[in-house]
């Protein structure tokens, strides 16, 4: 049961909820691939912006490709946010997939997303509704994280996701939490178990 996993990743904690998401999936069973949504910045604006060593952000990986999509069982998306939406990098990707919709080819599939801002309220629900909308164009089946891990309802310490998927608060120098980490898996463990139910 083949998972696709197709990601964007600036400074790394993207790439290390990618990393959750896979080893949930794994743990259903399942078979994860992860993708690296293709770079569409510059080296030299990359070093401006003090990107990080390509394995650090995931980009040694290869980039995922329409075909990729229709022969998975699941897809799991995951990028930052830019001002409540998707970077530039994931949308020039999901744009290459028209053809998927002229022939139907995500259809009952079923897809879920994880995302990292900055900030508290920096877009993650919005970022999530913008693949929300991809899929159901595609006519796919979309699961969210619910309430599901108990890091969900608990104000007492920051951390990122929200019932539409999994999250993180990216602080500079900080990786991922150990509960955004956790989110993260149980998203994949659960998205696995659906393929593997609709598959039946």
């Amino acid at each position: 049961m083949q998972i696709l996993i197709p990601f964007y990743s600036l400074y790394g904690h993207t790439y290390a909820l990618a990393r959750a998401v896979a080893s949930g999936v794994e743990k259903a069973g399942g078979v994860p691939k992860l993708r690296f949504a293709e770079e569409t910045l510059p080296p030299e604006v990359l070093e401006k912006m003090n990107a990080p060593a390509p394995e650090i952000r995931g980009a040694q990986l290869p980039s995922p490709t329409p075909d990729e999509m229709a022969a998975s069982a699941g897809i799991i998306f995951g990028c930052p946010t830019r001002f409540g939406g998707m970077p530039a990098q994931m949308r020039a990707f999901l744009d290459r997939c028209g053809g998927l919709w002229v022939t139907r080819a995500l259809s009952g599939k079923v897809g879920g997303s994880f995302v990292s801002t900055n900030t508290q309220h920096g877009g993650q629900e919005t970022t999530h509704f913008a693949f929300h909308t991809f899929m159901l164009h595609h006519d796919m089946l979309i699961s969210g994280a619910g309430f599901s891990h108990p890091s969900l309802s608990d104000i007492k310490e920051v951390n990122g996701g929200s019932p539409y998927g999994a999250g993180v608060i990216a602080r500079e120098g900080v990786m991922p939490a150990a509960c955004e980490l956790e989110q993260a898996a149980m998203l994949g463990e659960k998205i696995t178990c659906i393929a593997f139910k609709l598959a039946l």
